[in-house]
C-alpha cells in the first residue's frame, strides 16, 4: 500500500506563496483605504456620534442628549424654510440642466473641429473655481452696475434686483448653477449619444421615422441609463449647493436662498451648535439616500442595461 509522504518544507513554502499573493492586492489598496478611513468613514461615524451629543467647540464635555438635536431641528422654522428652498432650487435646476444638456449634446455630438472647440467652451465653467464663478456672477447681477441690468437697459427695459429680491434671488442662483455644471452634463450626454449604434438610426430612417420620431422612439429610450445617472447626480448636486449661496447671497435676502448645506454651515460654524449641525448632516444624508432609492425604484426598473432581468 502506497504511503503518502508530505514534504513539510514544500507545503510551508506553498502556503507562504499563496498568502503573499493574497496580501499583495491589499498592500496596494492600503494607502487608499487608509485615506478613505481617515477622511471619509471616520468623519461620518463621528458626525453620527456628535448628533446625539451637545457641543459648542469650546466645552470640554459633550453630554449625551439622545434625540434632542433631531427634535429641535425638525421643529425649527429655519430647517423647514431651508428644506423648502432646497426643493425649489432642485425643481429649478434639474429639468433645465437635463433639457439644455440633451439639446447641446445633440448639436455637438459630431466630432468636427468647430464642435470640439464648442465642447471645450461649454465645459470650461465646470472646471472653473466655484468661488470665482460666484464672484463674477455677483458682479454681473449687481443691481446698479451689473452687466445683466446694463443689457436690459440697453434694450429699453428696467433693471431687475437679481440678488436683492426674495422672488428672484433663488432663481438667479439656479441659473448660475445650471451654467456652472452644464458642461459636465453635456459631456456625459455626448458620450451616451456616441455609444448609440448609427445603424439603429439608419434603420429607423429607412422605416420612415422623422427626426422627432427617431428622438422619441430611438434616442431617448437608448439614452435612459445615461439620463438616469445624470438625474441622480443633479439631484445630489442641488442638495449639496453651498459655495454659490455663501458667496453671492449668504442665504439672503430674508433667508430666501438659505439652502440646507448653508443652514448646516450656519448652525455649526456661526452658532457653534455642533450637535444640531451633525444631526442636520445625518438627516441630509438620509434624505439623499431616500431620494436616490426612490429614483431607483421608479425609474431604474425601466432601464434595460442589457440582458433579461
Amino acid at each position: 500500500m502506497a504511503t503518502l509522504v508530505l514534504d513539510r518544507p514544500a507545503l510551508v513554502a506553498t502556503t507562504r506563496s499563496r498568502l503573499v499573493r493574497e496580501l499583495v492586492p491589499w498592500l496596494y489598496l492600503a494607502p487608499a483605504l487608509l485615506c478613505l478611513g481617515l477622511f471619509v468613514y471616520w468623519p461620518v461615524l463621528w458626525s453620527l456620534w456628535l448628533s446625539f451629543h451637545r457641543w459648542d467647540f469650546l466645552a470640554a464635555s459633550q453630554p449625551f442628549v439622545g434625540l434632542a438635536n433631531y427634535r429641535e431641528l425638525l421643529a425649527s422654522s429655519e430647517f423647514h424654510n431651508a428644506l423648502e428652498r432646497t426643493f425649489l432650487f432642485t425643481l429649478f435646476t434639474v429639468p433645465l440642466r437635463l433639457g439644455l444638456a440633451l439639446l447641446l449634446a445633440q448639436l455637438l455630438v459630431e466630432a468636427t473641429p468647430l464642435r470640439r472647440l464648442a465642447r471645450a467652451v461649454v465645459f470650461a465653467p465646470y472646471v472653473t473655481s466655484s468661488v470665482a464663478v460666484a464672484l463674477v456672477w455677483s458682479w454681473i447681477f449687481n443691481t446698479d452696475v451689473g452687466l445683466a441690468n446694463a443689457a436690459l437697459r440697453a434694450l429699453g427695459w428696467a433693471g431687475l434686483p437679481w440678488l436683492a429680491s426674495t422672488d428672484l434671488a433663488l432663481l438667479s442662483l439656479a441659473l448660475v448653477a445650471v451654467w456652472k455644471n452644464l458642461g459636465y452634463d453635456v459631456v456625459v450626454f455626448t458620450a451616451g449619444l456616441a455609444a448609440i449604434p448609427r445603424e439603429v438610426h439608419e434603420a429607423a430612417a429607412l422605416d420612415g421615422a422623422g427626426r422627432l420620431a427617431r428622438l422619441r422612439w430611438v434616442t431617448l429610450p437608448l439614452l435612459m441609463p445615461t439620463t438616469f445617472f445624470l438625474l441622480c447626480v443633479m439631484v445630489i448636486d442641488s442638495f449639496q449647493t453651498f459655495t454659490l449661496v455663501a458667496v453671492m447671497t449668504r442665504g439672503g435676502p430674508a433667508w430666501s436662498t438659505d439652502l440646507l448645506v448653508h443652514l448646516l454651515y450656519r448652525t455649526s460654524f456661526v452658532y457653534f451648535e455642533i450637535g444640531r449641525g451633525a444631526a442636520l448632516a445625518v438627516l441630509l444624508f438620509l434624505g439623499l439616500l431616500a431620494i436616490t432609492w426612490l429614483q431607483f425604484r421608479t425609474l431604474g426598473r425601466r432601464i434595460h442595461y442589457g440582458g433579461d432581468r
